[in-house]
């Protein structure tokens, strides 16, 4: 069944549709009207003429839901329109599509936005000045910039609102103070979670500055990633695994992190993998390959490098556009075929799989989709067959010298970058600034 959680994203075709279409017909719509990739795991909603009926379809990774409501009596009252000229599609939040589906008009509710009830006066007042009013926007633009963290400029009057903050708030943590901040400054995340650990670390640069102060700290929880400790051994069946590919179907590539699972998988790319385990940061997926039910695979996703010339250079697209859509790139992190698997075609079957499975899933968790996917493959070590197999391609070789270079000379091996385009507009949407 199809969950709408507040994560999904949605779309609404502004023009009414013939409803004789079915999912393929549909998935053709979605292409080359709303310039959209129907097996992105984006809901897509439809209407009728008539406006008595909709559709919904979504892509799950496995196939396509599409879902047919038509009302007993009267019409649906509201439906976006187009703010600009060639707008095909509109976005909603989960709770508006609850209210479109149930007939209601989603432009008047208010329950998924604005400030929480029960808080302050003041801080109704100035999350309403900083946030809302486009003079006031205007204004603070003109204001003194005290700090640029994680991309977001923080004026004089912004800091002024933090400390009002504080003072309207004696009792609470710091945790608790950048949840409300970020509440107030709705600032969120893609998929609709706050970005109260980026937060925090604003309000300590400002602390540290001089410019707020906060709370005493309450508890100092040890950092898991400088603390880490080896995954710990999982045995297996480790059996040699051999024949055609065809004997091995059907294969079932299952999502694990943050399930029972992740032990298995950090197990085994410990074992196994000649770069070990190491935990990845920011976004990331981690996934198992299972023949007969038993592990034959390891591929780890995670967000991508900031800067890579190969890259860079192949998507053609300014600064400013890589720090806006950067998060649009995922790279293959971990790939792990276990050692006693000796099966011709494996490696390449599995990256076309990931490449059809991967967008779907990362929409789902994180709230957007994606449209590239590159890796590094040290040359010394491999010829990247598995990936030539599968269609990616070449972008060039590394520098050599890592992510935090302050002596611009080679410092580790230099490695093949490659990539693989996840839709044929791809360029076009990673180069929007």
């Amino acid at each position: 069944m199809i969950q709408i959680t507040p994560q999904m994203r949605i779309l609404v075709a502004l023009e009414p549709v013939d409803f004789r279409r079915g999912i393929d017909g549909l998935a053709q719509l979605c292409k080359q009207t709303l310039q959209q990739d129907p097996f992105s795991g984006c809901l897509f909603v439809f209407r009728n003429r008539r406006g008595t009926a909709l559709k919904v379809l979504v892509y799950d990774g496995q196939g396509f839901w599409l879902c047919h409501k038509r009302l007993s009596s009267g019409r649906f009252r509201w439906w976006p329109t187009a703010a600009q000229a060639g707008e095909a599609a509109q976005k909603l939040a989960a709770h508006q599509l609850h209210v479109l589906l149930s007939a209601g008009n989603p432009a008047l509710d208010s329950g998924g936005s604005g400030v929480a009830a029960g808080e302050s006066e003041i801080l109704k007042k100035l999350s309403r000045l900083l946030l809302r009013s486009t003079p006031a926007r205007a204004k603070l633009r003109a204001m003194n910039v005290i700090l640029k963290y994680r991309g977001r400029a923080v004026t004089d009057a912004e800091v002024a609102f933090i400390q009002e903050l504080i003072s309207a708030h004696p009792t609470l943590s710091r945790w608790r103070l950048s949840l409300e901040l970020c509440r107030a400054w709705n600032w969120v995340q893609p998929n609709g979670c706050p970005r109260d650990m980026v937060c925090r670390g604003l309000m300590l640069a400002l602390h540290r500055a001089g410019q707020i102060v906060l709370p005493e700290r309450r508890r100092a929880p040890a950092n898991p990633l400088a603390q880490r400790s080896p995954p710990a051994v999982v045995q297996i069946d480790r059996r040699p695994l051999q024949g055609s590919l065809q004997t091995l179907l059907p294969l079932r590539v299952e999502q694990v992190r943050r399930t029972p699972q992740e032990g298995l998988f950090n197990s085994l790319i410990e074992q196994h993998h000649y770069l070990g385990y190491t935990q990845p940061v920011g976004e990331h997926l981690k996934y198992l390959v299972f023949a007969q039910e038993r592990p034959i695979a390891c591929l780890a996703w995670s967000s991508a490098p900031r800067h890579l010339g190969p890259r860079d250079r192949f998507l053609g697209w300014s600064a400013e556009a890589r720090r806006k859509n950067l998060h649009l790139i995922a790279s293959n992190l971990r790939f792990l075929v276990l050692p006693w698997v000796q099966v011709p075609h494996l490696a390449s079957h599995l990256l076309g799989r990931m490449a059809r499975q991967l967008p779907g899933d990362w929409e789902r968790v994180y709230g957007h989709g994606l449209y590239f996917l590159e890796t590094f493959v040290d040359p010394d070590r491999f010829r990247g067959t598995c990936y030539r197999a599968a269609n990616w391609i070449a972008l060039g070789r590394t520098t050599g010298r890592g992510k935090d270079d302050q002596t611009h000379r080679a410092n580790r091996s230099l490695k093949e970058v490659w990539g693989y385009p996840l839709h044929r507009h791809f360029r076009r949407w990673l180069s929007e600034a």
